[in-house]
């Protein structure tokens, strides 16, 4: 059983979930009309699920507002300490904009993935989790049409997402790896469904 003091959420979670709306109030997801809180709320939901404290899950609501809303990290200290400072940190996969180029970006990350700490494969893999569930229903409700939201497409995310699932299952097997693992490994079977070989 878990420690009862380990998903204890207090002021300072709350705090963070009013910064987290207020910096993304006006982001959609990628391609979509669908707030991006619901993403930030979805890995909250699955960091705690997986044992998360609250700093994980205060690093869970704020782990794209670097990249995406240019939050400062000394913001981040400042409110919530030098631990969620790290996880978010250790989440970001580009600091300046505009971004460099994706598949260098990508590269990058993985290499860093490698080396990371508990707390930030934690956070990194429910968000990975997170996004590609999200991938595999939109695949199945739109088809091959959801690649073109994505900078690498769909040869480029699969690439990415396949890496990912493996470098977490040898640096953090588990349940939450396992999951990822299972819908990653879904989400190539429904491409290759949508995006049969040519018969050349």
């Amino acid at each position: 059983m878990s420690d009862p003091e380990r998903a204890k959420l207090g002021a300072r979670f709350e705090e963070a979930l009013t910064r987290a709306s207020q910096l993304h109030a006006t982001q959609k997801k990628k391609g979509t009309e669908v707030p991006y809180v619901a993403h930030l709320l979805g890995v909250t939901s699955i960091v705690l699920e997986d044992g998360g404290d609250e700093d994980h899950a205060i690093a869970a609501l704020l782990h794209d507002a670097i990249e995406d809303q240019g939050l400062e990290e000394s913001e981040i200290e400042r409110r919530f300490g030098a631990r969620v400072r790290e996880i978010v940190v250790g989440c970001t996969d580009a600091f300046e904009q505009p971004k460099p180029p994706w598949r260098a970006r990508k590269e990058k990350y993985l290499a860093h993935l490698r080396d990371a700490s508990e707390d930030v494969l934690r956070v990194s893999a429910a968000d990975k989790l997170h996004n590609a569930r999200q991938i595999v229903a939109d695949v199945r409700h739109l088809g091959p049409v959801v690649w073109e939201r994505f900078k690498g497409g769909r040869e480029g995310s699969l690439w990415y997402y396949r890496s990912l699932a493996e470098i977490f299952r040898v640096r953090r097997p588990g349940p939450l790896t396992a999951e990822l693992c299972r819908v990653v490994a879904e989400m190539e079977r429904i491409s290759a469904e949508a995006c049969p070989a040519s018969d050349n």
